[in-house]
């Protein structure tokens, strides 16, 4: 980064290490696209105050036709690093996916979400740093001329973490930040209830049967 006048440019070769990161996602997500058809993605846009790099990717799970779990992603890069930040990177997640309402009850729904994440991170990547977030229980209700369309319930995850991409990814881990991504893309479908993918392929999210809240 460099100062001209009271602005603040982002050097080339800062430019060039994010741009590099941004591809690596994109070819992620088609691969993921690959062998998950099921998830769908999309640009979105990306906040643009909370670094000097970032960029943002929507997406959905979608089963016969319905819309069953949304989520973004975003990667914020600051070469200078920010307060909270184990590094110049940072993820920032979101998932939304519909539940039973007896499932949306349980008292554990919390922990076993926030263990999605956090399990995938382990089997994907090749470590984070300074995990947080929040899972929330969401129930929409019609009113007016909404009253008739049946009760909803649901979660919401929203979680960040800074990548560590050192040292280098462990056996079954992707290289670089597509682990990253595609460990949010398990978590999307852990969440949408997915089935294991077929035998052979390797999966986004620790093998072993789901537990369920």
């Amino acid at each position: 980064m460099r100062q001209v006048g009271r602005v603040t440019v982002p050097s080339e070769e800062a430019s060039a290490t994010f741009s590099a990161a941004v591809a690596g996602l994109r070819s992620c997500q088609d691969q993921v696209r690959q062998i998950r058809p099921e998830l769908c993605f999309a640009e979105v846009p990306a906040p643009r105050t909370l670094a000097p790099f970032a960029t943002a990717v929507g997406a959905a799970v979608r089963v016969d036709g319905a819309e069953i779990a949304t989520g973004r992603f975003v990667l914020l890069y600051d070469p200078a690093g920010q307060r909270g930040w184990a590094g110049p990177l940072r993820v920032i997640v979101y998932i939304r996916a519909e539940l039973e309402p007896e499932i949306a009850e349980d008292p554990m729904v919390g922990e076993v979400a926030w263990s999605w994440l956090t399990e995938a991170l382990d089997a994907r990547t090749a470590g984070y740093a300074e995990p947080s977030g929040t899972v929330t229980r969401v129930v929409t209700e019609g009113f007016g001329a909404k009253r008739a369309e049946p009760r909803a319930t649901g979660f919401e995850l929203r979680a960040s973490w800074s990548p560590v991409q050192d040292p280098p990814a462990e056996d079954g881990a992707q290289d670089g930040l597509a682990g990253h991504m595609a460990a949010w893309c398990g978590t999307m479908c852990a969440a949408a209830g997915l089935a294991p993918l077929a035998a052979g392929v390797s999966a986004l999210r620790p093998n072993g049967r789901r537990r369920s809240p």
